[in-house]
């Protein structure tokens, strides 16, 4: 029976789309090798010539990764390109292994919120909106500019805050923007915008924690001040 190559697989056998519906950590380790190889040889595909591989290697990563590129071309389908990115990819995990995770401020409270924005906003003469997404110890996910330029509910997209807090998994989200006139008070639309948020926050089941106002030197915060 002629083998099948890997793009004849039901799709939700292939590794590439397996990757994508259900995330790296549901795939085997021949499955993320045979990504990185592309292909195989006549006899096999990519999985199998990468599950042959790794048996011979006693299914440990750490003995592939002392492979050399003569040793990993003996086998058919592995020339130098597949051998150096095999080599490559273990000599990164490895890397990693050495690297400390990356801290993520706490951004729980306007004053951390305003430290951590203030340098960003400083010197700019045009008001921009910004995001914050949050983990639930208020730790920062990712922060994303929604708006740059006059700041009004029309410019900034309640959907596109909804759509970034969802596709980072945020369960707490705070925004903030400057006033380059170095007032503090808000404006009619910073209070529309900001109760915008609050009932998308609410039917999202996603706590809005505060928005802050930024200029060099002060901040407003809605939190604080009891306005949400």
């Amino acid at each position: 029976m002629d083998k099948l190559n890997i793009n004849q697989w039901a799709e939700e056998d292939r590794p590439r789309e397996k990757l994508m519906r259900l995330g790296a950590d549901a795939l085997s380790n021949a499955e993320l090798l045979a990504i990185l190889i592309g292909s195989g040889n006549t006899k096999e595909s990519a999985v199998d010539l990468m599950k042959r591989v790794l048996s011979d290697c006693s299914n440990n990563l750490n003995t592939l990764g002392k492979m050399s590129i003569a040793q990993l071309t003996e086998y058919n389908g592995v020339g130098d390109a597949k051998a150096i990115t095999i080599l490559a990819a273990c000599e990164l995990g490895k890397r990693r292994q050495m690297e400390t995770p990356e801290e993520r401020p706490d951004l729980g409270t306007a004053t951390r919120i305003y430290n951590h924005m203030h340098p960003v906003m400083q010197d700019m003469d045009v008001e921009e909106f910004w995001l914050l997404l949050m983990n639930q110890n208020y730790r920062l996910i990712k922060k994303v500019r929604i708006a740059h330029g006059g700041i009004t509910e029309v410019s900034v997209d309640i959907r596109i805050i909804m759509r970034e807090a969802l596709l980072a998994g945020a369960t707490i989200l705070a925004v903030c923007h400057n006033h380059p006139s170095g007032s503090l008070r808000p404006s009619q639309p910073d209070n529309d915008i900001t109760h915008a948020i609050q009932r998308a926050c609410q039917v999202m089941r996603i706590r809005f924690l505060d928005h802050v106002i930024i200029t060099d030197g002060a901040y407003f915060s809605y939190h604080e001040s009891g306005r949400i």
